[in-house]
């Protein structure tokens, strides 16, 4: 964002400060206090761990791609199941039920969206929801994680690649997570992560193949394992880079989150992030309910069933007010 941009930004979120509080149950909202420090910025430091991790995963995907074609239909159908629990286990679990509170979700479903998130391997639930409160309160600051202002290939991977800007662990630290730490689902997950990530992530969608319908182990290795896993994940870190690059700002033009319909696709409902990032706290992440949103629909589903209750939802009022005041004029709202 411009500094004009910037100005406005803050000054329209004071101004709605308190109607955000009375719907935020966590630490999710801009805070328009935080100032970025004056002077020069501290070194890059680099994480060669990761920067060799990443690489290495990511010509195994590319070699996996490869090894499609041979792949039986059970197997490729069997890749797609798994894409789609792995990314609840970040769309529903991490991001909407832990990092918003955006609906209440039952034991059982928490369980399972806890075991879809180790199958996702994108850091433990606690982590990944404080990181993501971290963003949304401090979003395109230094205090991001993953600050879109830094560039695509920053907020998209670049910033696993190098050391936490000390602010965002700074920032961090000071969230209010007491709800975290009182869900027993979380800590067992956090308390046994790299095992379940072990077992979700690699060991189970390898054998299960194998002993099954008869797959290769390098087949069942490379696509439903490493290939599922990689697109999974550049499929999350498109919200973070994409969604804040490319899109148009129906709901709040003054702030970098867009509207992209792409990433929505890819990452199973989650590109409509103009709208999230101006009302974080509704389960849907979108005005338009299930519409290139399997994420609402497998939460409507799961309140239906009587798994989920008490979905938070934006009136239309509220977003036919926002909209006028601070979208672009040039968008009809659904």
């Amino acid at each position: 964002m411009t500094e004009t941009e910037t100005k406005n930004h803050h000054a329209d979120k004071q101004q709605n400060g308190g109607a955000m509080a009375e719907t935020s149950t966590v630490e999710d909202v801009f805070d328009d206090t935080y100032k970025m420090k004056e002077g020069p910025k501290p070194p890059r430091m680099l994480v060669w761990r990761n920067i060799i991790l990443m690489s290495l995963l990511h010509l195994a995907a590319l070699y996996g791609l490869t090894l499609v074609p041979s792949a039986s239909v059970a197997t490729l159908a069997f890749t797609v199941l798994l894409y789609l629990i792995s990314a609840l286990g970040v769309t529903a679990g991490a991001h909407r039920l832990w990092s918003h509170r955006s609906y209440k979700a039952s034991f059982p479903l928490r369980v399972f969206l806890a075991f879809a998130n180790s199958m996702a391997f994108q850091n433990d639930i606690y982590e990944w929801a404080r990181d993501h409160r971290v963003h949304h309160k401090y979003s395109e600051t230094d205090a991001d994680p993953h600050n879109a202002t830094r560039g695509f290939f920053f907020a998209h991977v670049g910033w696993l690649m190098v050391r936490k800007h000390p602010d965002v662990v700074e920032k961090g630290k000071k969230l209010e997570l007491s709800d975290l730490r009182a869900d027993k689902v979380v800590m067992f997950q956090r308390r046994y992560y790299k095992l379940s990530v072990i077992l979700l992530c690699f060991l189970m969608p390898t054998l299960v193949p194998w002993y099954f319908w008869g797959e290769s182990l390098t087949v069942a290795y490379f696509v439903p394992g490493l290939l599922r896993y990689t697109v999974m994940l550049n499929a999350t870190w498109l919200v973070n880079s994409a969604a804040h690059i490319w899109g148009n700002r129906p709901y709040d033009k003054t702030i970098s989150p867009r509207e992209n319909p792409l990433v929505a696709f890819s990452a199973i409902g989650e590109g409509f992030h103009n709208y999230h990032h101006t009302f974080p706290f509704d389960y849907a992440t979108s005005e338009f309910g299930i519409k290139l949103n399997l994420t609402t629909l497998f939460i409507d589903t799961m309140c239906f069933l009587g798994l989920a209750k008490d979905p938070k939802r934006v009136s239309k009022e509220v977003i036919t007010a926002r909209i006028q005041r601070t979208g672009e004029k040039s968008y009809k709202s659904g």
